[in-house]
């Protein structure tokens, strides 16, 4: 690694001023000091945010469910609240990566970074979720801009994200061995708005799918989605999958949640 500061503010305004100013914000470190051991960051200062307890926990807010950023992977597995309100979202949680992944990594971390395979970003753009931040407060359909990439600008910090409660919802994946990323996942979910499915570990960033949206608005059942195709020109082609196999696997994928959101 190379030389850096290292800064652990106790109150979220003390963090906000040290990210203003430039500071590299530290959530669960998965991703970031991993990049940092292969020096492919190199950031002067680091904040870590693990020492402010006003941004972690779980509380449930009239029909949304508020989770701070820096609540951990595994709390949210774990949560009785979470799984009372969306038991979509905790099984979710449940999958990420291994058990070590689990108890460090964040729900914040996960959002900000934007991992295309990630799983987060499914479920907050399925549930329509809306992003907390220092400065503002950002729709789950603007956040997501693609690979690795955010609304959030220099220095803004993501202090929760709040999940309105669903009538049904699901997540499904098919998980890439190694890894535990999303090869491919779909996050189905059903609300008195109507229906959203959303897609992630398929392309370059997480995406709605309107096809499967419009199908299962007129019929939610597993049947309805068999046939709705997906465009294989929007998937991602690799060692782990071709583009083709991507987009067959969004149709399964799909086909399983619904069929578990209806269980």
């Amino acid at each position: 690694m190379y030389a850096f500061t290292y800064e652990r503010p106790a109150t979220q305004a003390d963090a906000a001023k040290l990210a203003k100013a430039g500071g590299k914000l530290l959530a669960g470190g998965q991703t970031l000091l991993a990049s940092m051991k292969l020096r492919l960051a190199a950031p002067e200062q680091l904040v870590d945010l693990g020492a402010i307890p006003e941004l972690a926990g779980i509380r449930r807010e009239g029909g949304q469910l508020v989770i701070g950023a820096m609540t951990r992977h595994a709390d949210v597995a774990a949560s009785a609240e979470v799984r009372s309100a969306i038991p979509a979202l905790a099984q979710l949680a449940s999958l990420i990566g291994d058990k070590q992944v689990r108890h460090m990594g964040t729900l914040g971390g996960s959002v900000a970074n934007n991992d295309p395979a990630a799983d987060y970003p499914a479920a907050l753009l399925a549930l329509g979720a809306t992003i907390h931040t220092t400065d503002r407060q950002i729709k789950a359909d603007d956040f997501f801009q693609g690979l690795f990439a955010t609304a959030l600008e220099e220095g803004e910090l993501i202090t929760a994200v709040s999940f309105p409660i669903p009538k049904r919802a699901a997540y499904a994946k098919f998980a890439q061995p190694a890894s535990r990323f999303a090869l491919v996942g779909v996050f189905v979910a059903q609300s008195d708005g109507g229906v959203r499915v959303a897609v992630t570990g398929g392309g370059n960033g997480v995406f709605r799918h309107a096809g499967m949206e419009a199908a299962l608005a007129q019929n939610f059942s597993a049947d309805a989605v068999k046939g709705v195709a997906t465009d294989e020109s929007q998937m991602s082609s690799d060692l782990h999958g071709s583009s083709a196999y991507r987009a067959h696997l969004v149709g399964v994928m799909a086909g399983r949640a619904v069929a578990q959101a209806l269980a």
